[in-house]
């Protein structure tokens, strides 16, 4: 275990995945932009060493993982001043975690190629329980020898990993996974509401129907929340809907209409007050406004 790691991006994803590294016996320095979010409390204790640039992060690490936002913080984080690209030493494997889209996934690895370090996209599924169990499905673009090199430590943050291809693959099927996630979630509300006007308590839909061939990710991890009415993020209404985003941009005007009737659901959702950083199963609020 005499790896260095980096992990860059302390948030409600990043913070228990780092966390779960350190656990592990790993060296990690971990780095956040703000400084003061509870993923950062989360890997401090876990024995991650905070640091306050990406240079000291990053300067003596073999293995850098990123688990940012959206394409441009990405694109920073890797590839713009003072980032990875200028302190990361040459043959270093670069892992980004985040969800951003082949293209740009694409555009990274060539960058960072250009700089002797090698890129991996890695999107991950699962919500802020997989982060923190480390029961996270993964979805790697990469070579086969890269990917091999960082499987015992995906083995740490997740129970699901699969090699897709090559790089931008991770994220090509992650698109796909978001698609499964957003339609599923307009089923699951609309069945808890259909309870609801048949006088039914909705905890039975949780109970009953996760045994049957209805029985998903969702109904088992959010339908409770939506009857408790915790709407707290695993996953935040701004995050499916950048990755929506990148989906309907995918398209090339072909007409996928239960993607775009979720993306409205979770855009009138982001419109109520803060509605950005409810978790995504906040859609059931369209049903009970």
């Amino acid at each position: 275990m005499n790896q260095q790691l980096a992990f860059l991006g302390l948030g409600v994803m990043g913070g228990p995945m780092s966390a779960n590294l350190a656990r592990a016996g790993y060296a990690i320095k971990g780095w956040n932009r703000t400084p003061d979010r509870p993923g950062v409390k989360i890997a401090l204790e876990a024995g991650v060493n905070i640091v306050s640039s990406i240079q000291e992060a990053v300067a003596t690490a073999d293995i850098i993982f990123s688990c940012v936002g959206d394409v441009p913080d990405v694109e920073e984080v890797l590839c713009g001043a003072g980032s990875v690209a200028e302190w990361a030493r040459p043959g270093t494997l670069v892992v980004d975690m985040s969800t951003i889209g082949p293209k740009a996934a694409q555009a990274i690895g060539q960058t960072l190629s250009a700089k002797d370090l090698h890129f991996l996209d890695a999107p991950v599924s699962g919500g802020d329980v997989g982060a923190q169990n480390g029961t996270l499905t993964i979805m790697v673009g990469a070579n086969e020898a890269d990917f091999q090199d960082c499987l015992p430590f995906f083995e740490i943050m997740g129970k699901s990993i699969h090699l897709c291809g090559p790089v931008g693959s991770g994220q090509a099927v992650k698109l796909c996974n978001q698609v499964l996630c957003s339609a599923n979630l307009i089923g699951l509300c609309e069945a808890i509401k259909l309870a609801q006007k048949q006088n039914i308590d909705p905890n039975l839909i949780v109970e009953v129907c996760s045994g049957g061939a209805a029985g998903s990710w969702a109904l088992s991890n959010l339908g409770p929340k939506i009857n408790q009415s915790d709407f707290a993020p695993g996953f935040a209404i701004k995050h499916i809907l950048k990755d929506l985003r990148l989906v309907l941009e995918m398209l090339e005007n072909q007409e996928f209409p239960g993607t775009e009737l979720a993306n409205q659901y979770f855009k009138q959702v982001e419109t109520l007050e803060n509605g950005g950083e409810l978790g995504t199963q906040a859609m059931m609020k369209i049903y009970n406004p």
